[in-house]
């Protein structure tokens, strides 16, 4: 079964393809969308059109050139023009010229939206890419309290810099960026002579265009916050994708590339499952305002995005839902002190979409060869296929009823520890997350003591004690270096 978990695994790494933005800024994860290991970056992850380079169905002469700029022509290009093009040796500057007009045509044609100016599109092979963003230093208190949040959902554990993880992950699974600041795109080829994606292009092109028609700034400051955010931003970028590549072939020419692959090296299932949460959920978000009121209804979404990704996961809950304001008082010893990152919130929400993510881990991880849950609890099929328009499923029974959260991270000047609020729709939701929590400590060597408490093996990657404390619909979880310790954290 485990095995079968890894394969699933590769087969969606291969149909993702865009991302905007990170909430990790992999220097500062609780940052909003557009904060990534450049400072300001839009992504796009390994994403693979479904189109072909058929040119029977496309148009074989050129309408004229209009008197002044219409949607669906750019540059000189229709979006139905046939092009006088190679891909498969890279593009020179007049070819790459001419593609992307013809792109930006028919992603404006697409999604009913005129560009405002024209993007500029650079090239890059995965090795620059790395050396690009290799990131700088976060510092040692951003570094500890991203370290405790990771090992909290039991991601990455003690004794590994999560930065570094999440870094390593998108160094291995990006296919591109748009950058708001430089108002340009940068896509990623793993082709010993660099190629262009037309699906990839295409999907940045629509990060280009939102940043110019509504801006992709965003309040947006935690981690759950910023899923909900990028749910509206990146299901618009894939549910325009998926339009336009289902024109290839049948009305469009489109060009020929080899389909996207990964950059290689030690890939993190939970992680990617984790980030692809926007690309998964965010295109039923999409589609439930299109058929509400079309591409208009979308367009409003940007006044009002959604709040977090309970709205994202259940688009009938958006716009009305809001998250729970949790208070957490500080009450640990003078021993510890909370570690409060300079220029972020000094707190943590992490909301069912990584609670999600935690449970989903445990079917892939090589510590334990059980799992807390079924593949196909999270894994969806179209029959005996992967249903490739949304692989992963986030709703299960102990995230749907999540209503709030809030994280507090300690430390002693060499440990770190954590407080861990949640707030539930009703008990019954809160009971349904305390029981499962007990499932994911179990799964990773935890033993529970007479009083209740959790101690994990020292061969866990976790090796720690946990307490678990569950009051109507509110569920504590304290994290310790040891039993003695936690209620030196949290004077329960």
């Amino acid at each position: 079964m485990r095995r079968q978990s890894v394969a699933l695994l590769c087969a969606v790494t291969l149909l993702l393809a865009g991302c905007h933005g990170f909430e990790s800024s992999l220097g500062a994860p609780e940052q909003p969308a557009t904060a990534t290991p450049t400072a300001d970056t839009v992504f796009t992850l390994e994403l693979v059109s479904s189109g072909s380079g058929d040119n029977a169905h496309a148009s074989e002469t050129a309408r004229p050139d209009p008197e002044t700029d219409v949607r669906g022509w750019e540059n000189g290009v229709w979006h139905n023009e046939t092009l006088a093009v190679t891909s498969e040796d890279g593009l020179n500057e007049s070819e790459r010229a001419a593609v992307v007009a013809r792109s930006m045509a028919r992603v404006e044609f697409v999604r009913e939206l005129e560009f405002e100016r024209t993007v500029a599109v650079e090239v890059i092979s995965r090795e620059a890419y790395r050396n690009r963003t290799g990131g700088s230093d976060p510092g040692e208190s951003l570094r500890r309290f991203d370290n405790a949040k990771f090992e909290a959902l039991f991601l990455v554990g003690e004794g590994r810099d999560s930065i570094a993880v999440q870094r390593s992950e998108l160094g291995e699974s990006v296919l591109g960026y748009y950058s708001p600041s430089r108002e340009a795109i940068v896509l990623v080829s793993d082709a010993e002579t660099p190629t262009v994606s037309e699906s990839t292009l295409a999907h940045e092109l629509v990060h280009a265009l939102q940043d110019q028609q509504f801006g992709l700034d965003s309040d947006a400051r935690t981690r759950d916050a910023v899923q909900g955010y990028n749910g509206l931003v990146e299901g618009d970028a894939v549910a325009t994708t998926d339009s336009y590549t289902a024109r290839c072939g049948v009305q469009w020419e489109c060009l020929s590339s080899e389909p996207g692959a990964s950059g290689g090296g030690d890939r993190h299932f939970g992680l990617g499952f984790l980030l692809y949460f926007p690309y998964s959920d965010g295109t039923g978000l999409v589609d439930d305002r299109r058929e509400r009121g079309g591409w208009a209804a979308v367009n409003d979404a940007y006044d009002e995005a959604p709040d977090g990704a309970r709205e994202v996961m259940a688009p009938g809950e958006y716009p009305d839902w809001e998250p729970r304001d949790v208070q957490l008082a500080d009450r640990s010893t003078d021993e510890w002190e909370r570690v409060r990152p300079s220029g972020r919130p000094d707190y943590a929400v992490v909301g069912p979409s990584a609670i999600a993510a935690t449970m989903a881990y445990t079917l892939a991880d090589d510590y334990n060869e059980s799992a807390v849950v079924a593949p196909d609890e999270v894994f969806n099929y179209d029959g005996r296929s992967l249903d490739s328009a949304d692989p992963y499923d986030y709703a299960l029974p102990a995230t749907t009823g999540w209503s709030g959260g809030r994280m507090h991270v300690y430390t002693n000047g060499t440990e770190t520890a954590y407080t861990w609020r949640t707030v539930w729709s009703t008990e019954r939701d809160a009971e349904a997350f305390a029981r499962a929590w007990a499932a994911v400590l179990s799964h990773w060597g935890g033993t529970r003591t007479a009083d209740g408490t959790w101690v994990l093996a020292e061969s866990s990657p976790f090796a720690d004690a946990v307490a678990v404390h569950v009051s109507g619909d509110t569920v504590t979880v304290v994290n310790a270096p040891t039993e003695r310790e936690l209620n030196e954290v949290y004077d329960a």
